[in-house]
């Protein structure tokens, strides 16, 4: 099994800042990606960030400039840090990370999705 804590969701007036964190742990070989989804009410989850364990980050185009998604492999973490916030970045975030488990002689792939945490912007 495999578990992640998020953690750093909130309220936040526009204009603000969070900075979401998210710690894997549990039964696993090894990390390879590591990222953030989101979704709003009505519409489909979507990536806002991904970084992999050797390459670079990628965003979405609606928070390029203004979010920067950073890994600690030794802590086996994901942070997000997410500036000047508006309201259409109200939703629930998700992380999202990319494991190989061991099964006897094999390394199986697996995707774990963290429950979720809400950001909401508002005035």
């Amino acid at each position: 099994q495999v578990q992640l804590v998020e953690s750093g969701g909130g309220l936040v007036q526009p204009g603000g800042s969070l900075r979401l964190s998210c710690v894997a742990s549990g039964n696993f070989f090894r990390i390879n990606n590591m990222g953030w989804y989101r979704q709003a009410p009505g519409k489909q989850r979507e990536l806002v960030a991904t970084i992999p364990s050797g390459g670079s980050a990628l965003y979405a185009d609606s928070v390029k400039g203004r979010c920067t998604i950073s890994r600690d492999n030794a802590k086996n973490s994901v942070l997000l840090q997410m500036n000047v916030l508006n309201t259409d970045d109200t939703a629930v975030y998700y992380c999202n990370v990319e494991v190989e488990v061991k099964m006897g002689p094999l390394r199986i792939p697996r995707t774990v999705w963290g429950q979720g945490t809400q950001v909401t912007v508002s005035s």
